[in-house]
């Protein structure tokens, strides 16, 4: 693939990947205007997301077998005017029961670009390459938590919350028309491929089996779930009880954002000096002990607005190390069924990051301290299943060896 090309291409995978992303942070400033239009609270607007959450689960499974049957610009088609259709309805939703619903269809077709993604990365690049690859789309994605809420805050204080998913609409439709004119058909569809629920059943079971894919799928997953937490109880955190407006929490939250974004262009280059295993190990060590800091800190009203906002900043500084290699080391064991492993990965990702976020609404107290606490859990129970999967993956690769070398001596004889 010429240089020019691969750009256009990982741009327009990095779009993909970005628009679940964008389509949760560019509302997030709104809750309060939202909460006051249909005449009802932040904790039941907040129910939207965790539909958004639980659309995107469940709906990157169905895509999974899709993906690898017809080939990966077919689904990306239904997905996207499903996405188009659910967004304009948010626009004109009448109350908060209708807009938690269409939620939940506009991530049903949105998820359909990050499962096909993660799946196109492994079809059209080396796999050597594949974490540098997912450090670039990290650039894109990152422009989300940067531009959205600073975007959605605006757009909400002068024109109101409905134009927020007419924008979203209209992006909907332009990542469509790239898709269909820019970006390759990386996979041929696969006849032989069942999409009978027990075949299917059957192609995951032996996917989440994989020792590197469970470990660094897992890990990934936990560790991305404290990003969801965040995401989930920052409204609260910053325009509740540090009382900035609209405005600042936008751009609070980008700032933040530019440190999850910086370091994923750092890991770029480490990826060249370092083994991927050993990033991650190092990573997130450094965020569990930045994690348990933040929970402690709070605990003590040690911090206020400047340094809860410093020490969010470090944690997703280092989220930018463990989610491009981790996504890169579950994805490398496939080929035949990369949009199944996609799948499975990314329905992991987001049913944890959904139960994550719940968790924070359920132990609201009107403090930080469920927001932080749910983050320390993320990080150090992230680190646990890294260094336990790490131990499982040596002992089946010893155990390997051992019995080949028992089938060469036994030939030998």
């Amino acid at each position: 693939m010429q240089k020019k090309n691969s750009t256009l291409v990982v741009f327009i995978l990095g779009l993909l990947s970005a628009i679940g992303p964008f389509s949760i942070d560019m509302y997030l400033p709104s809750f309060p205007a939202i909460a006051k239009d249909f005449s009802t609270t932040v904790a039941h607007v907040s129910l939207s997301l965790s539909s958004f959450f639980i659309g995107i689960s469940f709906g990157q499974l169905l895509y999974g077998p899709l993906l690898d049957k017809y080939g990966r610009k077919k689904p990306l088609y239904f997905g996207f005017v499903l996405y188009i259709i659910a967004s304009l309805g948010c626009a004109v939703a009448a109350s908060g029961n209708m807009l938690i619903v269409l939620r939940l269809f506009q991530a049903l077709g949105g998820c359909v670009g990050m499962v096909a993604s993660r799946a196109m990365v492994r079809d059209l690049f080396p796999i050597e390459e594949n974490a540098k690859v997912f450090s670039m789309l990290m650039l894109v994605v990152g422009v989300s938590p940067i531009i959205a809420p600073t975007v959605g805050g605006y757009l909400t204080s002068i024109v109101g919350w409905h134009s927020i998913f007419i924008v979203l609409t209209v992006m909907g439709i332009c990542i469509l028309l790239l898709v269909h004119f820019y970006l390759p058909e990386s996979r041929k569809g696969d006849s032989s491929i069942s999409l009978h629920p027990k075949s299917i059943t059957k192609n995951f079971i032996e996917v989440s089996k994989v020792p590197q894919f469970y470990t660094y799928a897992l890990t990934g997953s936990i560790g991305a779930a404290g990003l969801y937490a965040y995401i989930s109880g920052s409204p609260f955190v910053f325009m509740e009880l540090f009382k900035v407006s609209e405005k600042h929490y936008g751009w609070i939250f980008a700032f933040n954002a530019a440190g999850l974004i910086l370091a994923s262009q750092v890991n770029s280059f480490v990826v060249k000096k370092y083994a991927l295993r050993q990033i991650v190990t190092t990573a997130l060590t450094c965020q569990t002990i930045v994690a348990v800091t933040l929970l402690a800190a709070t605990a003590l009203h040690w911090l206020n607005l400047y340094s809860t906002i410093g020490l969010i900043f470090l944690y997703l500084c280092c989220q930018g190390f463990i989610f491009p290699n981790t996504s890169a080391l579950a994805m490398a064991p496939f080929t035949r069924n990369a949009g199944s492993a996609s799948a499975v990965m990314g329905a992991t990702q987001m049913a944890i990051g959904s139960l994550m976020s719940a968790l924070v609404s359920v132990f609201q107290n009107n403090t930080a301290i469920p927001m932080t606490g749910v983050i320390a859990l993320c990080a150090s129970g992230a680190l646990v299943m890294l260094l336990s999967g790490i131990k499982i993956i040596a002992y089946k690769e010893s155990k390997a060896m051992i019995e080949e070398e028992c089938v060469e001596m036994i030939e030998t004889l």
